[in-house]
């Protein structure tokens, strides 16, 4: 007989536990994995709920962050239009800009052979130092025989000074024949028209008196060319007599020609192109040959070559920075001194002729004289230097009358200068 098991409800926790657990037919496999364990439902996943642990973006957080740049873009992008509008104008600038400095031709005042050159390629130097100096053989020469031609003229003043005192106790003396001679005559001539003495004797005595006379005659004219000689007073000094400041010239030029065979530095510098020595020079004044060359080593200014469109607002005294092209990290300071009268062509060995028919209208560019701030002028600055320069001209442009009275009724702009800007121009 076979036994027949029947299942009976056991009250047991595990048992009733171990039930629940055995899954129902009747359920499907989606809705078991929405289900806990313990038979509670799992909670849907929110969509607008904050990241996953899978790293999923969070469209809330992408939409604010969308709308804080639709926002703030407009917001940049007009407040960099309207600092560009605002200072439109106020800074100008160009990078057709050189460093000038004072640089002259050095040239012999004198000809002759280099005997010594006393300065090397790209030396500095100081104002008086000797650069080079010319064979002074034949200039000493010169020196010297003007000097002989001084000490002559001076002797021959005071010779010509003697002559006179001589030629006048000549005179005195040919004063006193004259006189004895007229007394004789004047004694003979009753005895001659008495028959006292003979005719030949009374020509004899008229004779010695004709001759005494032309004796003074002569000794006269001949101290009157030694007082002539003298400037017409013997009383006159070697200084004033002509013969003497002539040859004082003649040793003066003399000793000027010795003193030019030794060229000196005219300011402080540095030389270029120094000549060698046994080279030829040529002096003559300002067809002299140039040797070398003298570039200031201080002073130095800007010559910035502007648009005539950028000189509306560019006036002398207003500050600008200098950038030198050799260094770019180290600014300058500097100050517009001058603005030229003409623009660079007008100064062109062939100026443009505008009045043809194949004319083209072309923006002309003056030349500004910048200053450069002498205690921030310690870097080796050397002529023809590139350098770009930015002058703030202080102009400021008008604001818009809508924008002006926007900030007012917002409260941003006060009153008062709402009002100034409102008045009429």
């Amino acid at each position: 007989m076979k036994t027949l098991a029947i299942p009976v409800a056991s009250h047991h926790p595990k048992a009733q536990m171990m039930s629940n657990q055995t899954p129902d037919p009747s359920v499907s496999t989606e809705s078991r994995a929405n289900t806990r364990p313990d038979g509670a439902a799992i909670p849907e996943a929110n969509p607008n709920a904050g990241p996953r642990n899978d790293n999923t973006p969070n469209p809330r957080k992408k939409n604010r962050i969308r709308t804080f740049l639709l926002i703030l873009g407009p917001l940049v992008v007009l407040a960099v239009g309207g600092y560009a509008y605002f200072t439109g104008g106020r800074f100008v600038g160009t990078e057709n800009a050189y460093i000038k400095a004072d640089k002259v031709m050095i040239a012999a005042e004198v000809s002759g052979l280099i005997s010594e050159v006393m300065v090397t390629e790209n030396q500095a130097v100081s104002a008086g130092d000797l650069l080079f100096q010319i064979d002074d053989r034949s200039y000493r020469i010169a020196l010297n025989e003007a000097q002989a031609q001084l000490s002559k003229l001076s002797n021959d003043f005071a010779s010509l000074k003697a002559s006179y005192q001589e030629k006048l106790s000549e005179l005195a003396l040919a004063r006193a024949n004259i006189d004895f001679a007229q007394s004789e005559y004047n004694r003979q001539k009753p005895l001659v028209a008495s028959k006292t003495i003979s005719s030949s004797k009374f020509e004899s005595v008229s004779h010695d008196l004709i001759v005494a006379k032309q004796q003074w005659q002569i000794i006269q004219q001949e101290a009157h060319q030694i007082l002539a000689s003298l400037g017409g007073d013997i009383d006159t000094q070697i200084n004033d007599y002509p013969p003497y400041q002539q040859a004082m010239a003649d040793m003066d030029r003399a000793t000027l020609n010795m003193e030019r065979t030794v060229v000196r530095a005219p300011f402080a510098g540095v030389v270029s192109n120094t000549p060698e020595v046994g080279q030829q020079v040529v002096g003559n004044g300002a067809f002299s040959s140039p040797v070398m060359s003298l570039i200031a080593s201080k002073g130095a200014w800007i010559e910035a070559n502007f648009k005539e469109t950028d000189l509306t607002h560019i006036k002398p005294g207003q500050p600008v920075v200098i950038t030198v092209d050799t260094f770019p990290d180290r600014d300058l300071q500097g100050e517009v001194t001058s603005v030229g009268q003409a623009t660079g062509s007008e100064f062109s060995v062939i100026p443009p002729q505008n009045a043809t028919g194949n004319w083209v209208k072309v923006v002309q560019r003056i030349p500004l004289r910048i200053s450069v701030d002498n205690k921030q002028a310690d870097l080796p600055l050397r002529s023809g230097m590139s350098v770009s320069v930015e002058i703030d001209t202080g102009h400021q442009r008008d604001m818009p009358d809508f924008v002006q009275s926007t900030l007012s009724w917002l409260g941003a702009l006060p009153q008062a200068t709402a009002a100034e800007t409102e008045q009429p121009k």
